[in-house]
């Protein structure tokens, strides 16, 4: 993807999982690339404590960030179980920001790991969409395919034996085997003088 002059290092756009947050430059390692940022939510007050959305961002245990508001441009950045970016969790300050955890090329997808406990609660249940669990299950389904049909050879070469059949390739009984599979109920035509 080719580099979106912007004077920010980032930009939101469509990702295989909605929107994402993606780089228009390049990003060094180690830079602060934005701020999560919302209304601070404190837990000792029971109606900010009941307040549920997948857009909360824990400081410590009494202090938490609503960043659902769409000025925060940060709650764009995805998930990923691999990612190139990681959060700066700054309780004191109240701040949290998300850095470079290696150089993010332009076109690129910023992405990071959410944790635990939002991976149980929310990816879990629907299986992670980032792009190296996606790389597991399709491997996972080609191993899966693959046994099937080593499972099917299995079964037609026992049924070959079952009727009489060698699976080795060679003639038995007048029938010829090839492949696992038998030739039989073919007609030998008789030879010519």
């Amino acid at each position: 993807m080719p580099a979106i002059s912007s004077r920010k290092p980032y930009r939101v756009g469509r990702s295989r999982t909605g929107l994402g947050l993606f780089a228009t430059k390049e990003i060094k390692k180690g830079t602060r690339i934005i701020e999560y940022f919302g209304r601070m939510l404190d837990c000792r007050i029971k109606e900010q404590d009941a307040i549920e959305n997948k857009y909360l961002f824990e400081l410590n245990g009494r202090w938490t960030i609503d960043g659902s508001v769409r000025r925060n441009i940060a709650r764009y950045a995805n998930h990923s179980c691999r990612p190139n970016a990681e959060s700066d969790v700054q309780p004191r300050n109240r701040k949290v920001y998300i850095q470079a955890i290696k150089t993010i090329q332009p076109g690129e997808e910023i992405t990071y790991d959410y944790g635990k406990d939002y991976f149980d609660s929310y990816l879990k249940p629907i299986g992670c969409k980032c792009t190296h669990c996606e790389k597991k299950r399709k491997l996972a389904r080609a191993e899966a395919r693959e046994a099937l049909k080593k499972q099917k050879v299995r079964a037609a070469k026992r049924a070959l034996k079952l009727n009489g059949h060698k699976t080795n390739g060679k003639a038995l009984n007048g029938h010829a085997v090839s492949r696992g599979k038998a030739a039989a109920g073919r007609k030998r035509l008789p030879k010519k003088n």
